[in-house]
């Protein structure tokens, strides 16, 4: 929904006043029987209460009180993932024995604990992830009694994505615990990238992923969790353009990426018991990434009876590789979908642009980098169309330039 602008809800305040009526309630319910249009054009009518707010609001704080105010919990999931639910249960549950409680037993508990709050996860949708998701259920009676251990034939097949909390590091005067986002082969066991965040946002996934398939090149089929990041547009995108299968784990099924995991718990054991330099974010990369490629890959794999780095060497013919270049990286751009107008513009972020070609009236599809739109590319019906270009009416403004008669005979 558009956001109602400080001059409209000016402009309806100013109506009040040339309302009849002897009292202001009944001013206020006769200026709501109009219909203001925006700056735009769009009609928009507002009820009585709304206007009424808006002049209380102005009386307190005059037009500053009118600004809209950006949400609290903007950037924010607002809805519970049933990952997170199934973590604050397993927190839970010991404190009830021989599994006697219910379903609103375990609600109640997680709502005084602070684990959950009743805004991001109602009575409802609580009994709604436990009964689709199973969660309650122990792990020893869900329909997923067996368990093979199987391995890819080949480098590539697919690799396996998670997350694991890593040491904290000094930020001022506050310490910051970073996320390790790392990638195994399946079947070579080589750790494809790994990298340290201080944050665990989809724009720190998507560097992630970018360094890993350059360095690696692109596997058929990409095995992560149903965390909020894994299931976000930009990854789905992503896979689609390059042809990479997304497919996700069983909730409450953290053993399924079980080779992921078993190295998680070596970089507990072998890297993060050494003495490391946690001064700054890179030199903990810096020294993740010598251990990585000079000892883990190097290193003689106990399944494998050789290094995972020499048995990934062994596919290389059929790996398939990204073309470094502005092409290349226009992979892991966000896409929108934009309405042209009949001037072939288009808005991005509340700034206009010019589309590449004439594509008035049409819907395209935009690509850009959310953290800079510097560059805006344009897409029509799956082609490139070109980059788009920030408006400057006053350069449209001037007369096209006049070109010389030609002296040709």
């Amino acid at each position: 929904m558009k956001r109602v602008s400080v001059y409209l809800k000016l402009r309806v305040l100013g109506a009040i006043d040339a309302m009849p009526g002897i009292k202001l309630r009944h001013r206020i319910k006769n200026t709501a029987n109009l219909t203001f249009n925006d700056e735009d054009g769009v009609p928009h009518v507002f009820t009585w209460t709304t206007i009424q707010t808006w002049l209380y609001l102005y009386r307190q704080g005059g037009v500053e009180k009118l600004k809209t105010r950006p949400r609290t919990d903007k950037g924010q999931p607002r809805k519970i993932q049933p990952e997170r639910l199934r973590e604050a249960i397993e927190k839970v549950l010991p404190e009830f024995r021989d599994e006697r409680y219910n379903k609103m037993m375990i609600y109640r508990r997680l709502i005084e604990r602070g684990l959950i709050s009743k805004r991001e996860c109602s009575q409802t949708s609580y009994f709604r992830h436990v009964k689709e998701y199973d969660l309650l259920t122990p792990p020893t009676k869900t329909v997923n009694k067996r368990r093979l251990a199987f391995a890819k034939g080949r480098a590539n097949e697919m690799w396996q994505l998670d997350t694991m909390f890593g040491p904290y590091l000094k930020n001022g005067r506050t310490s910051t615990q970073t996320k390790l986002i790392a990638f195994i082969d399946d079947a070579s066991r080589v750790i494809t990238h790994g990298e340290f965040f201080l944050s665990e946002k989809t724009d720190d996934l998507i560097t992630a992923i970018r360094s890993a398939l350059y360095k690696r090149g692109v596997p058929e089929t990409l095995y992560v969790d149903n965390g909020a990041i894994y299931t976000c547009a930009e990854i789905n995108q992503i896979c689609a353009r390059l042809g990479i299968i997304l497919c996700h784990t069983p909730v409450r099924d953290g053993a399924a990426k079980g080779k992921i995991e078993r190295f998680f718990r070596t970089v507990r054991d072998q890297f993060l018991l050494r003495q490391l330099d946690l001064s700054s974010l890179e030199k903990l990369n810096r020294q993740f990434r010598a251990w990585v490629e000079e000892e883990y890959n190097q290193k003689l794999h106990s399944t494998l009876q050789m290094p995972p780095v020499a048995r990934f060497a062994m596919d290389l013919e059929r790996i398939r590789f990204l073309d470094p270049g502005d092409v290349s990286d226009e992979l892991f751009f966000f896409e929108q979908d934009r309405s042209v107008r009949k001037d072939n513009t288009f808005q991005v972020k509340n700034v206009r642009y010019e589309a590449p070609r004439p594509l008035a009236a049409r819907v395209i599809q935009v690509r850009y980098h959310r953290a800079d739109t510097k560059r805006i590319i344009v897409y029509y019906q799956g082609q490139r169309m070109g980059d788009a270009t920030r408006l400057d009416m006053q350069a449209n403004d001037r007369p096209p330039r006049k070109t010389p008669p030609s002296n040709n005979v």
